[in-house]
């Protein structure tokens, strides 16, 4: 069944999050997060802890400045859409689940996830913006329609690299209404 939890996990494991297979037994999410964000990590911890509760959820400290959130699960394919053994979210054009689109109460808790892992919030000239960044085109527009489902408007920038190295980025911007919704989808990155 999917609830909020499972979609904010979604959210964050398509922003920071990868899949592999170590032990060829069961499938490991982790995500990475800054530790400047202990907020967003009790989150990530909690939902995981919610959302798949068969399964142990453990923290491994990577440096001084970031750790993962790993869980070892054989239902997290199915349930993000992508596959620990195809590559890269990039190479496999990763977007959101279309469960998710079927309830706008599940696309809230994805965009959270989204936005706390792959975005950010600033004020410009005493206004709240905030900022969604991502490399996958797929991705990009799926944000773009789950704003437009939630009658956000926004602007779509792509931002050409000039070293032929990297790729395309997509900055998705709310400026109209920032606060609300930074408010609505109660996000804190502190």
């Amino acid at each position: 069944m999917h609830t909020p939890n499972t979609a904010y996990i979604v959210g964050v494991a398509l922003g920071d999050g990868n899949l592999s297979n170590p032990n060829g037994r069961a499938v490991r999410l982790r995500i990475t997060c800054d530790k400047k964000y202990p907020k967003v990590i009790e989150n990530i911890l909690i939902s995981l802890r919610v959302g798949l509760p068969d399964n142990k959820v453990s923290l491994v400290y990577r440096n001084a400045r970031c750790l993962d959130i790993s869980c070892y699960s054989n239902k997290l394919e199915n349930l993000l859409g992508w596959r620990a053994d195809l590559g890269s979210k990039y190479l496999q054009r990763v977007h959101v689940p279309s469960w998710i689109f079927r309830d706008p109460w599940l696309i809230r808790p994805c965009v959270r996830g989204l936005i706390e892992t792959d975005g950010c919030v600033f004020t410009d000239r005493g206004y709240t913006h905030v900022n969604f960044t991502t490399i996958i085109p797929e991705l990009a527009t799926d944000m773009e329609r789950m704003l437009t489902i939630l009658g956000f408007t926004y602007s779509t920038q792509l931002i050409i690299a000039k070293s032929s190295n990297r790729k395309p980025k997509y900055v998705i911007r709310i400026c109209k209404r920032g606060k609300e919704f930074v408010d609505e989808f109660g996000i804190d990155k502190n």
